[in-house]
């Protein structure tokens, strides 16, 4: 290296430290108490040039879409001006303190946060370590959320080890920094005593930060994940990060990740790694987040940045941002050959049977999922199946069946993951910006020469049955529902059973007990006469009937009994799996090839 790069490398080095230097917001954390839960936060503010400051907390996460109040766990609030002289604050509403400033100098807030909460999502701490969800630590000023940030770390008496993707301030213990908060709410720090584990992928360094303990092999996990990076990476054809970190939280049971611009969190069972299939599902879990890397991360829909950290952020793309991610996520295991074809096949028939058989698809559009998210998806209840249906399922879904379209209009040249890279190139690279609905369908259209028109009429905003047969066909693969014709009945009920009673915990929509009048939380005590003491003895009722026979219900409603009479059903239920026509063409062998990564 010539010593006038030397030295332009180290005035950039130099200015760049000079920037976060004088930076105006500088977070302390500390952990008085761990084993009560709490981290006790820090805020200092410099540069201050009115008689009064502002300071919200998030009410949400990126990634989880619904509002969580993370501003309840706040408690002991005060600041103090340069002089160190208390000063005058007041909650204005749920998340936002005011501070009056008279002097207008330097700030410095302080606050505890309670964080006893498992999730991938929210904030723990306990004596053994510390998992920071930063938008639930960390208030912002008002008006410079665009400042850059420094945070530094006091780990609690023998934590070694902090694991984050945030930058390093060169020469200071634990200290981190960010360009500004959007960086921040989007970097978590794990603190503590993980077991951490390294490699790189695709020109990128990893780094697995493993807490709780578990049955995992290193180089095994490592081998696979690589796997599962390069072959994403090579969809988008390149991987923008230098550093890249899993932080994963091994339980008795657990699962679910949230995905970061440059890290991810995962949930995992600490015991399950020694099974194929807790191995497979947890390799999917990394699969999903590290799809988002692009897909969400970079690649969003317009709603989804610059974020509103106060108030929801609606989108009706969501089925794209996520659906087509659980999409990936199986493919890749495949292309990966973690999975083979016909397991994969198979694992996209569980997608499919739930599609199929949730009586909210024909109810609600995946557009209007994306959009309710806020209100239904993080908040299910005893109807919902009933109501709507996952962006999660039928996004997926439908990515599969577009892909297959796609494929078959490009004679397997061009499929959904070269439209994926052309919104990346277009839209996060080029324009810098998010992407809308409409101008996703123009380019899928553009890409392969289709009219979408119906596609979206039918699947994407309407709920027209999907014609599987059709899209799969075109891989020379055959749908096939094992329940098809069979005399089985359904009374449409769930049931759950205590040693006491049992209790009717969902009624299916346009099912038999939903139109005699059976409802969520009866105790059923009897039928035609028969005491019922779980769901085998009234199977076995069933079995004696035939579609249109009647049969009495007793329950026990609120203390008071009552008599129901329902006109038995045909239980419509379908079972699909997907098999290969032996007598493929070759055109639909070559989209199979293409599709399955063969």
């Amino acid at each position: 290296m010539n010593k006038y790069l030397i030295i332009a490398l180290f005035i950039m080095i130099a200015s760049l430290d000079e920037t976060y230097a004088q930076s105006s917001v500088a977070f302390h954390v500390s952990f008085s108490e761990p084993q009560a839960h709490y981290a006790d936060i820090e805020m200092t503010l410099d540069g201050n040039t009115a008689d009064f400051t502002e300071v919200k907390m998030p009410v949400w996460a990126p990634g989880s879409y619904l509002v969580r109040e993370f501003s309840k766990n706040v408690e002991s609030f005060s600041a103090q001006g340069a002089d160190k002289k208390a000063l005058t604050t007041v909650k204005l509403n749920k998340n936002t303190w005011r501070i009056d400033n008279p002097s207008r100098g330097a700030i410095k807030i302080n606050y505890r946060v309670y964080c006893f909460e498992i999730s991938v999502r929210t904030s723990f701490v306990d004596e053994a370590h510390a998992f920071l969800s930063p938008t639930g630590i960390f208030m912002y000023p008002a008006d410079k959320i665009n400042m850059p940030v420094t945070v530094s770390v006091t780990p609690f008496k023998d934590w070694k080890k902090i694991s984050t993707g945030l930058d390093v301030v060169s020469g200071k213990a634990n200290t981190f920094r960010a360009k500004d908060f959007d960086i921040l709410f989007d970097t978590p720090l794990e603190i503590g005593n993980q077991d951490v584990f390294e490699f790189d992928a695709a020109g990128v360094h990893h780094e697995v930060a493993m807490v709780g303990g578990g049955n995992y092999d290193k180089l095994r996990l490592a081998e696979d994940m690589k796997r599962i990076i390069e072959k994403e990476s090579a969809i988008y054809g390149e991987n923008p990060n230098k550093k890249y970190v899993f932080i994963v939280h091994n339980y008795q049971k657990g699962g679910g990740g949230l995905e970061h611009l440059n890290s991810t969190v995962l949930g995992a069972s600490r015991l399950a790694y020694s099974t194929d299939k807790g191995y497979k599902s947890f390799l999917g879990l990394v699969a999903h987040e590290y799809f988002h890397l692009w897909n969400v991360k970079r690649l969003r829909p317009k709603a989804l940045g610059p974020f509103d950290y106060s108030n929801e952020n609606y989108t009706r793309e969501l089925w794209i941002a996520e659906g087509f991610t659980a999409y990936y996520d199986n493919l890749i295991l495949c292309h990966t050959a973690a999975y083979t074809p016909e397991k994969y096949l198979e694992v996209l028939c569980e997608d499919i049977n739930i599609v199929s058989n949730q009586p909210g698809a024909k109810v609600q559009p995946v557009t209007e999922s994306s959009f309710d998210a806020w209100i239904k998806y993080y908040r299910p209840n005893e109807n919902s199946k009933n109501t709507g249906i996952s962006y999660y399922n039928k996004g997926a879904v439908l990515g599969a069946m577009l892909d297959l379209e796609i494929l078959h209009a490009t004679n397997a040249k061009t499929g959904l993951a070269e439209v994926m890279k052309a919104m990346y190139d277009e839209y996060y690279k080029k324009q810098q910006r998010g992407y809308t609905g409409e101008e996703f369908k123009a380019m899928a259209e553009k890409m392969s020469g289709l009219n979408l028109d119906n596609f979206y009429r039918d699947y994407v905003n309407g709920t027209s049955p999907i014609q599987y047969g059709v899209h799969l066909g075109h891989a020379g693969l055959t749908i096939i529902n094992d329940n098809e014709g069979s005399s089985k009945l359904s009374t449409g009920l769930t049931l759950s059973a205590t040693t006491a009673k049992l209790t009717i915990t969902g009624v299916e929509r346009a099912s038999a007990a939903w139109i005699g009048g059976l409802n969520v939380n009866d105790e059923l005590i009897a039928a035609d006469g028969n005491r019922i003491n779980d769901k085998a003895e009234l199977d076995n009722l069933l079995s004696f009937k035939k579609a249109g026979d009647k049969m009495e219900m007793l329950v026990a409603r609120d203390g008071l009994i009552k008599k129901c009479v329902i006109t038995l059903k045909t239980d419509d239920t379908a079972k699909y799996r997907i098999v290969a026509d032996k007598n493929a063409t070759a055109a639909q062998m070559q989209i199979r090839k293409k599709w399955l990564g063969l």
